[in-house]
């Protein structure tokens, strides 16, 4: 099986001038000021924005090997088997980059907020090229591991008598906090809904 098609096709149909643009209008000064004046934005809103453009670079390149090469030419790397190498690299990057003081390590040194952002593109490809060769068991993993993850640090936001960023207000840290938490739930209902949709309908019979 080729690549290309263990990706999402609506990814591999966009491609790679959607994928630059968009990396292009976020690392520009004026998009970067707007989204990091908030923490939501600076997390919620920039984050997956970038991990967006790292899968769509990923979806991209691979529809273009593909082009030019035999059909079933390139599996997936050996060296990122059932996608795990992938995931386990993103949910320790994503560790990192929730820890308060990057966040205000980012507005203020170009070195940090280039790493940062180069670390949230190579997760989107990271994910991109990973979820599907994972399978259900890895996925579940995985999300194990980011999920409670988010909603611990969603918790020490909301709860904290004080800002854990000296940039941004206390408000902004509670918000924060709070839809950190409910995205968490979200994502694993929705995954959860996913997999017992498929075990249905692996389960259901066929009839003669």
């Amino acid at each position: 099986m080729s690549l290309p098609s263990l990706l999402p096709r609506g990814i591999v149909r966009i491609g790679l001038p959607a994928a630059l643009g968009l990396l292009a209008v976020l690392a520009s000064l004026p998009a970067r000021n707007f989204l990091e004046s908030s923490m939501v934005g600076h997390m919620l809103v920039q984050y997956p924005l970038l991990m967006l453009c790292g899968a769509l670079l990923a979806g991209g390149l691979a529809a273009a090997r593909a082009k030019r090469a035999p059909v079933g030419h390139m599996p997936v790397s050996s060296w990122n088997a059932h996608g795990m190498t992938g995931l386990f690299g993103t949910a320790v990057v994503l560790a990192l980059l929730m820890i308060p003081r990057v966040l205000d390590l980012a507005l203020v040194h170009p070195g940090v907020e280039f790493a940062k952002m180069t670390a949230l593109v190579a997760c989107g490809a990271a994910i991109c090229l990973s979820w599907r060769p994972a399978g259900w068991l890895v996925q579940g993993f995985f999300l194990g591991q980011v999920l409670p993850m988010m909603a611990v640090a969603g918790t020490l936001y909301e709860s904290s008598p004080t800002r854990v960023c000296n940039a941004y207000l206390l408000d902004d840290q509670v918000l924060l906090g709070q839809l950190l938490v409910w995205i968490a739930a979200g994502i694993a209902l929705a995954w959860l809904a996913a997999l017992f949709r498929s075990l249905i309908q692996k389960s259901v019979v066929p009839t003669a």
